[in-house]
């Protein structure tokens, strides 16, 4: 780090994850992001006060204060915040489905519920998912040792193979010198360390990324300690040729393992968690795909999992909370404008397909056959820290705009206003 990029980020507080994390992580949108917000590179991108956290404020809320608390159908449901979902929704379309936690006394949650085992196709919610599996080969490899983990992410170089095709999603290239950052889509052979990847994946929501991430799982798996060896020089030709290899029900299970033996050690049901179809062509070329599905209250338990640190282990847990954690410009649930000045630890899915109907313009978010939407979050607000788990299916309305309005009615539910 400069020392003139140093007395920035202590000038601006952005002792934050991931802003002032890019020398840990190598993660360079972060350095791009920081001069950016404040206004030393070309263009401008402001962040909003939530996305400044101090970097000792990303805790784990239940480790150590409530190790064995979970959701299950005899879950009590507390009086107060159920009679306040239910208006929120008593006017919404019945195929809201949500669960939420309010964790703020980690000793007693209150938990509240509208339909929550209800299944829905996760869209990129489920790149969770993936993260956990890669969590999990991590710790796989080096049980004992995180900082090899870390040093794994930070120094192993991919280069981005036909998985990444097609996807119209954008993600940030950022080097040091550059007057501004450059946005574009993914093609094979951009570089980016594996700690940028997953920031792709789940900061920029990249499907592309995605794809390259959960391709990295399965080779993590396969290599071991030698996974960085093989991601250089010859070894992704090798690992190729070895793929291609492997009989078609052979390429899907093992594309699935990492992710169910994450999900399922951390003590989640992979029946009602599952990410089953990779996110772009060029990866389903490889790994044909098969169903994915979610529920709010899995989703949930997810969340309350990374809080006590059980998902994977403490470690994974906290660095799946700093990935999550939102320092980029917000949107969907974490743009309400009652949440700009909090900490907001985010993840959403969208999916909206059209057809042909009198008088309907097909538009972003407003599907008249399929509009699904989803959000998850970790909010810390005024005191007040609470998890939830939105999923929804309403035809023909903006739900990025709808779920913006019901964050901004949760958080007031939250707050006793």
């Amino acid at each position: 780090m400069t020392r003139a990029l140093a007395l920035l980020l202590a000038a601006q507080a952005l002792h934050a994850y991931p802003l002032d994390g890019f020398e840990r992580t190598g993660i360079r949108r972060l350095k791009g992001y920081a001069l950016s917000h404040a206004g030393r590179i070309k263009q401008t991108i402001k962040l909003p006060p939530g996305a400044l956290l101090e970097s000792s404020a990303v805790q784990l809320h239940l480790k150590g204060a409530n190790d064995t608390y979970d959701i299950t159908p005899q879950t009590p449901r507390d009086p107060a915040l159920q009679a306040g979902l239910e208006k929120i929704f008593a006017g919404r379309d019945t195929s809201y489905n949500i669960a939420l936690l309010d964790i703020t006394n980690p000793k007693a949650p209150r938990y509240a519920a509208l339909r929550a085992d209800e299944q829905y196709i996760p869209g990129s919610v489920a790149k969770l998912f993936v993260a956990s599996a890669a969590m999990g080969e991590l710790k796989r490899i080096f049980p004992n040792d995180t900082a090899a983990r870390e040093k794994l992410l930070r120094e192993t170089i991919i280069a981005a193979e036909p998985v990444v095709y097609r996807d119209g999603k954008t993600v940030p290239f950022y080097n040091d010198g550059q007057p501004a950052i450059l946005n574009r889509r993914l093609e094979a052979g951009d570089k980016f360390n594996l700690y940028e990847w997953l920031d792709h994946m789940l900061s920029q929501s990249s499907n592309a990324a995605a794809s390259q991430v959960w391709k990295e799982t399965v080779l993590l798996r396969e290599y071991g300690a030698k996974y960085p060896q093989m991601r250089s020089g010859d070894g992704p030709k090798q690992a190729d040729a070895w793929l291609a290899s492997l009989p078609a029900s052979e390429r899907i299970a093992r594309s699935l393992a990492p992710q169910q033996d994450a999900l399922t050690s951390s003590g989640l049901d992979i029946n009602k968690l599952r990410v089953g179809t990779f996110f772009t062509t060029g990866g389903g070329k490889i790994f044909p795909g098969s169903g994915s599905y979610a529920t709010p209250n899995e989703l949930l338990r997810w969340l309350v999992k990374v809080e006590q640190g059980k998902l994977v282990d403490a470690w994974s847990s906290l660095e799946l909370k700093r990935l999550i954690y939102f320092a980029r410009p917000r949107y969907r649930y974490s743009s309400s404008p009652a949440l700009a000045n909090v900490p907001v630890y985010f993840k959403s899915g969208s999916l909206f397909q059209c057809t042909a109907e009198p008088g309907f313009q097909c538009l972003q978010y407003r599907g008249n056959k399929t509009n699904l939407m989803h959000s998850v979050a970790i909010v810390e607000s005024q005191g007040k820290v609470y998890l939830v788990a939105l999923m929804s299916n309403v035809l023909r309305l903006n739900s990025a705009v709808e779920h913006q309005t019901i964050a901004t009615l949760i958080e007031r539910l939250i707050q006793g206003k």
